[in-house]
């Protein structure tokens, strides 16, 4: 089953498909030693990485598993970053949320007004009971993230995650339907 990948608008951003005009800007956030310093693989070093990465956005959604979308700056266009929902499993009606921000986009509420964008989204289209998210313990901002839009933390995955030698611990997050409030968007501080 194809899941089409949707075109979401909030106050300041536009989340949409990828296109093959963003493997420059993702190849530049995935090839940040500081911005992927809490990710799971180490930065990119091919920009091939980021073509082959936007296919596999289109794979998702063909093979209707989830969606990955760009977000992007309405007031310029500027390229903020990206997240998905993915892991679609529609018999347990559950799926996983991740983003990844270009660092010029930190500290605007971007995060937080996309993801919230997102869960809206597949509330709603995949009837989802429960959505999941991981993050690693020293990233602080993007479990504050997290919890501003709804989720719990669960636990902690011990020394889950090995990146160029480094072993890092992951908290698990989890946000259940009944505990979902679509209307409450956090309003980044000014």
């Amino acid at each position: 089953m194809t899941l089409a990948t949707p075109v979401l608008h909030t106050a300041r951003l536009r989340l949409r498909p990828f296109t093959d005009a963003d493997a420059d800007a993702l190849y530049a956030l995935h090839s940040s030693t500081h911005v992927m310093r809490y990710w799971d693989s180490p930065p990119w070093t091919e920009r091939a990485r980021a073509e082959r990465f936007i296919m596999m956005c289109r794979k998702i959604a063909a093979e209707g598993t989830g969606a990955r979308v760009a977000f992007e700056r309405v007031s310029d266009g500027a390229f903020v970053g990206w997240g998905g929902v993915t892991g679609w499993n529609p018999d347990f009606r559950s799926a996983s949320l991740g983003y990844c921000l270009d660092e010029a986009m930190w500290g605007h509420g971007f995060a937080t007004e996309a993801a919230h964008a997102l869960l809206r989204w597949a509330f709603d289209t995949l009837d989802l009971n429960r959505v999941q998210a991981e993050t690693d313990t020293r990233n602080v901002a993007s479990a504050r993230v997290l919890e501003k839009i709804g989720f719990v933390r669960e636990g902690t995955l011990r020394e889950d995650c090995i990146v160029n030698g480094e072993v890092s611990d992951s908290w698990v997050f989890g946000l259940i339907r009944r505990e979902w409030q679509p209307s409450a968007v956090p309003l980044p501080a000014r």
